[in-house]
């Protein structure tokens, strides 16, 4: 049995999976029967009550956060097998303590809110450093174009005209309003191939369903929303046939939303506009402002050419928001319509490029390819 060596659980009390297909097969698939985390896992006993894909991001929290793998906080020589996981170590000790601390300092201080993180104190490294340095207060500071102000600056253009002028550079309203699929085709590299690049194929439904096929070693890894609902099925995965849900569902139609950005534009009820500067240029943020049980989206436009070069979305856990990064470029002209061929997506558990050879526009694809796909083959 292949387990791949992603960067995503650091620490807690894991794992032992049952039998994934048999807890599929006796829950059913149907909306609201995600399973939880101590159905699949064993040995869980801070974490219970929550999704199973909510229960992985959370891994990736731990990880980003501290700067460690599952190698630090796990049995990891298992045997080849998830079973190891569930092996009482040092750190997954500690990592429940924490997780009651913090749980605590968030209670009493701010008001439940998940105000304090393992992010705030630890900031990629295993130790919280009590003493400020002073090499970094006194060096160039090192910008995050991600670190954005979550409040319009003064004398930006509106998010209309950004999104018309998006809309402009690639192409013409009216070929993005007839812009209704795409098809594409080409190579996937990520932490589930060991950077090997392997075959790939999206699809792309208006108004918002979306299906990536990689055709890993392994078996096919599907991840499909169909409008309404999503699912990733790999055989990599703790569960065969993973519902998504919360942060993940919403990230799932976001990713759909991207290919359509008039239906985006409408996806939020306000955008605000800010400043950053992205690869040495200058860019406009424009940053969804969400109702109540949404995660916002922020839309770096490239100032000059009008076109969009990243897309970064949210995902709220029980330990806190993690962050997805989509990173799109080499831009090329299909029947009129300007659409990227590389996207490059950053996330807690890894980071994947996919780069396409052939893109197709406005082409009938089968509706089956946007179900619900059937589990993945369990690894041998």
């Amino acid at each position: 049995m292949r387990l791949p060596m992603r960067v995503m659980p650091a620490c807690l009390s894991v794992i032992t999976v049952v039998s994934a297909v048999a807890l599929i097969q006796a829950q059913g698939t149907s909306p609201g029967k995600a399973p939880l985390a101590e159905e699949v896992f064993k040995n869980v006993q801070v974490l219970r009550g929550i999704p199973v894909d909510e229960f992985m991001d959370t891994m990736g929290m731990f990880s980003a956060a501290t700067g460690l793998n599952c190698a630090h906080c796990h049995a990891i020589d298992n045997g080849g097998g998830w079973e190891g996981y569930a092996v009482e170590t040092p750190l997954k000790r500690t990592a429940r303590r924490m997780v009651r601390m913090v749980n605590a300092l968030n209670k009493e201080s701010f008001g439940g809110a998940r105000t304090i993180t393992c992010n705030t104190c630890h900031r990629g490294d295993q130790r919280p450093k009590p003493v400020p340095s002073l090499t970094i207060q006194y060096s160039a500071p090192a910008e995050d174009p991600n670190d954005i102000d979550s409040f319009p600056a003064s004398g930006m253009p509106s998010a209309d005209s950004l999104f018309d002028k998006y809309v402009q550079a690639l192409g013409g309203r009216a070929r993005v309003e007839a812009l209704t699929s795409i098809a594409a085709k080409g190579t996937y590299a990520g932490y589930d191939t060991d950077q090997v690049k392997v075959p790939v194929e999206v699809f792309t439904r208006a108004p918002a369903a979306r299906t990536t096929i990689v055709h890993t070693k392994f078996g096919d890894s599907v991840r499909t929303f169909d409008g309404t609902q999503g699912w990733i099925a790999s055989a990599d995965r703790p569960v065969l046939l993973m519902p998504l849900t919360g942060g993940n569902l919403s990230g799932a139609r976001i990713d759909a939303l991207l290919s359509f950005p008039l239906v985006l534009k409408q996806a939020f009820p306000r955008w605000r506009v800010t400043q950053t500067t992205l690869n040495d240029k200058d860019t406009y943020v424009v940053q969804s402002v969400p109702q109540a049980g949404q995660t916002p989206v922020s839309l770096y436009f490239d100032e000059e050419s009008g076109l969009l070069v990243r897309a970064l979305r949210f995902a709220d856990t029980v330990v806190g928001r993690v962050p997805t990064q989509i990173d799109f470029s080499d831009y090329r002209d299909v029947k009129g319509t300007k659409l990227p061929f590389t996207l490059t997506t950053t996330w807690t558990d890894g980071q994947s490029t996919m780069e396409f050879a052939d893109v197709q526009a406005n082409v009938a694809i089968d509706p089956a390819r946007f179900r619900q796909p059937p589990p993945a083959a369990p690894l041998k």
